[in-house]
């Protein structure tokens, strides 16, 4: 039987090579494997992120719950300190059915140290709901989209504004949205200029290029910001 830790190594270095510490993915990780590596990032980092922690595995890490804060909706977990908020991100989506992508992005967000401003259920099918907020959303540093369906908002948005674009397709859709594929592809072909597109559902991913982005506006490094334990 192998020894469990030979299905882990963390990256307990990370930090002095990038903004941000190592992030633990909680999908289809034993428990026991999960736990170590939460409580081993923990001690080398003093703060941690777990994205894709469905509730049932949540359930199961025993005392280890108490030190999480758990958003059943998004699926993460956030654990340590708390940043001094660096900047803002809209975090925008196309329907509520989005919502749950685009909270994982607000939440990674939130423990990159980075201020995530919702403008949620403003769809180009009623896009007068955009228009209404297209300054406030123009008004951050940077956008992250998240849209399924036909993935059109992204294109929209990035017209309108002078601040990076972050596209996020979801797998929201009937079926010839093939999971998130019709939108991914029409992301991808925008006309818009300034429109980067991450990965279907991966608001995490978008989150750590929005933040990316801040930071370098702000002229800011992980070390200089300011950190409150929580």
């Amino acid at each position: 039987m192998r020894d469990d830790k030979q299905f882990y190594n963390l990256d307990t270095k990370r930090k002095s090579r990038r903004l941000f510490g190592e992030v633990v993915y909680g999908e289809n990780k034993a428990p026991a494997h999960l736990k170590a590596c939460i409580e081993g990032l923990l001690e080398a980092q003093g703060d941690v992120l777990i994205t894709r922690l469905a509730p049932e595995t949540y359930e199961k890490l025993g005392e280890l719950k108490e030190r999480l804060d758990y958003d059943p909706l998004s699926e993460t977990a956030l654990a340590g300190t708390k940043k001094e908020p660096v900047g803002s991100v809209a975090v925008v989506t196309a329907g509520t059915s989005d919502g749950k992508v685009a909270e994982e992005c607000a939440r990674s967000l939130a423990y990159f140290g980075v201020k995530a401003v919702p403008f949620y259920d403003v769809g180009v099918a009623g896009i007068h709901r955009l228009f209404e907020r297209i300054d406030a959303i123009g008004g951050c540093d940077a956008i992250v989209v998240c849209a399924g369906m036909d993935g059109a908002l992204p294109s929209v948005v990035a017209g309108l504004v002078s601040v990076p674009v972050i596209a996020v397709p979801t797998s929201v859709g009937y079926g010839a949205s093939f999971g998130g594929v019709a939108a991914l592809l029409s992301m991808l072909n925008s006309c818009a200029e300034g429109v980067a597109v991450v990965n279907i559902d991966n608001g995490y991913g978008a989150a750590y290029m929005a933040a990316e982005i801040v930071y370098a506006i702000h002229q800011k490094t992980r070390q200089s910001v300011s950190d409150k334990k929580a």
